[in-house]
């Protein structure tokens, strides 16, 4: 089941990662790359915090390979002209595969920290699950040269936030798997829903 939620975090995040680099104008080597970076960056990170070497991505490729071929789809999809409304559908796919991928990604990484640390506190179990879940969207707005979302959008790195305290509150209470459900589920929603309502943190203008 967490290989299942894994893989599907995988391909939405290679889909984020696609279409920003379809909007900066990248060829398919940029297109790809950018669709790995942003679908095994978190992971990576996750690994290196938890001292698992090598990380995942390197031992099972399939979520490497995975990502690779979602960036090639994507470059088809875009070059046989199949979006009618291109900015605002980028905009929708862009949200939608993000806030999938954070979701999923946040509550996976607190599986792979619960199973790595024996008796993994809360503090580290938030940590590491914020990390994943935003370490491989940093990683595509830096190489895309844009300021990261976890910086300016609505919700992003709060949300992951939220819905990891929720993760581990339901952990005492629920089996593991459907308490990552609930949360994974909490964070999309409130990514969405901030989007839709323009849900945004204080800043200096």
């Amino acid at each position: 089941m967490i290989f299942f939620l894994e893989i599907i975090g995988t391909i939405a995040f290679a889909i984020s990662g696609a279409v920003v680099g379809i909007q900066k104008k990248m060829d398919v080597f940029g297109v790809t790359i950018l669709a790995m970076a942003t679908a095994v960056g978190g992971g990576i990170i996750r690994d290196v915090i938890l001292s698992v070497t090598p990380p995942a991505a390197f031992r099972a490729p399939v979520y490497a390979l995975s990502a690779f071929g979602v960036g090639i789809a994507v470059f088809i999809i875009e070059a046989a002209h199949l979006f009618e409304n291109k900015p605002k559908s980028y905009d929708t796919v862009l949200l939608w595969m993000d806030s999938i991928g954070l979701g999923i990604f946040t509550v996976s990484g607190m599986q792979a920290a619960s199973s790595a640390v024996e008796g993994a506190n809360a503090f580290l179990l938030v940590s590491v699950g914020v990390i994943t879940g935003v370490g491989g969207g940093i990683l595509r707005d830096v190489l895309a040269k844009s300021i990261p979302f976890i910086f300016v959008k609505h919700f992003y790195a709060t949300a992951s936030i939220i819905g990891a305290v929720v993760c581990v509150v339901l952990w005492r209470f629920w089996d593991e798997v459907p308490s990552m459900f609930v949360s994974a589920g909490l964070i999309v929603a409130l990514r969405i829903i901030a989007a839709r309502y323009r849900w945004k943190l204080p800043r200096i203008k």
